[in-house]
């Protein structure tokens, strides 16, 4: 009789596996056996590296498409703003243009309604243009002679007063030669070089406003703001000065004005504030009236009384 052979246990169908080292028991036919963490680990990052990288792509093409969607409007606007703008200037030329010839806007009275309807208008597109169709305007009413002062006696036809020049860069030095400016806001304007002789800027806004080199012979600057105003360099002769506010005010308080160079003679610097540094700075103050009242030659024998 044959010896009985020892009996083996063999493994059956759906048996389980032995635990793996990480104590997961998977079975043989999942092939997720001996799989450590960083097993798994590994097979997880490759894809959601790739998500990562989907997503900032995204991310990036939909930050450049709003970047150039933006850039588009801003330049749509821009053209729709310069073609809104150049059509107020064209109804405003054109509304001028039929006051002059059928209103007889240049022969009419001081009063009259063309006249009031003429300057109202002149406000109101000067305060809505741009600094270069700003210039339009004025070079038009300048060709007109709509605005210049026909002679001592006889105003403007269209006085600037209270008009709206904000940060103007005037292109063309003459254009505001002998114009009424009383209470005109220019602050901020390039008005260097300018010519302003016997132009009317009383009580006129001439804050940080660059007159540098201006001609400013017989100007009014009475009661007007000059804060910081640069009039480095400028022909004060025979402007008064008299009672401006600010910080180079004549009523007129000086400080912070640049005058270096300012030829003041003649002058009229009536209750000014100004300094002695800044009456040293002019090039000249020949009958100038000084802030006291007196003469400037009278002021320097009198051992310069009631002085800065």
């Amino acid at each position: 009789m044959k010896d009985k052979e020892p009996l083996v246990e063999r493994e059956k169908p759906g048996h389980k596996a032995e635990p793996s080292k990480r104590g997961i028991a998977w079975p043989s036919w999942t092939g997720f056996q001996n799989k450590t963490v960083w097993d798994w680990l590994q097979l997880l990052i490759v894809p959601l590296m790739l998500a990562l990288i989907t997503l900032a792509f995204t991310w990036q093409q939909d930050a450049r498409q709003q970047r150039i969607e933006n850039q588009r409007a801003e330049s749509d606007r821009g053209l729709e703003e310069q073609r809104a703008q150049q059509g107020t200037l064209q109804a405003y030329l054109d509304q001028m243009g039929a006051l002059l010839l059928d209103r007889n806007l240049r022969s009419s009275s001081e009063n009259s309604e063309v006249r009031r309807l003429a300057r109202a208008r002149t406000l109101v597109v000067l305060d809505a243009l741009s600094s270069d169709r700003q210039s339009r305007v004025l070079r038009f009413l300048d060709e007109t002679e709509l605005i210049q002062a026909r002679a001592p006696d006889r105003p403007p036809i269209i006085s600037l007063k209270y008009a709206n020049l904000h940060n103007f860069k005037l292109a063309g030095k003459h254009l505001l030669q002998g114009t009424d400016l009383t209470q005109a806001n220019l602050s901020g304007a390039e008005l260097s070089e300018t010519d302003l002789e016997g132009t009317i800027l009383s009580g006129a806004h001439l804050e940080k406003a660059n007159l540098s080199g201006a001609n400013l012979r017989d100007a009014k600057l009475s009661g007007a703001y000059l804060h910081d105003t640069n009039l480095r360099g400028a022909d004060l002769t025979g402007t008064d000065l008299s009672d401006a506010r600010g910080r180079f005010e004549s009523g007129a308080r000086m400080n912070g004005a640049e005058v270096e160079g300012a030829n003041f003679s003649g002058a009229n610097l009536t209750n000014a504030e100004v300094t002695r540094e800044q009456l040293d700075e002019a090039q000249s103050l020949e009958g100038a009236t000084m802030p006291n009242g007196q003469k400037y030659e009278d002021w320097l024998k009198d051992g310069e009384p009631g002085g800065a």
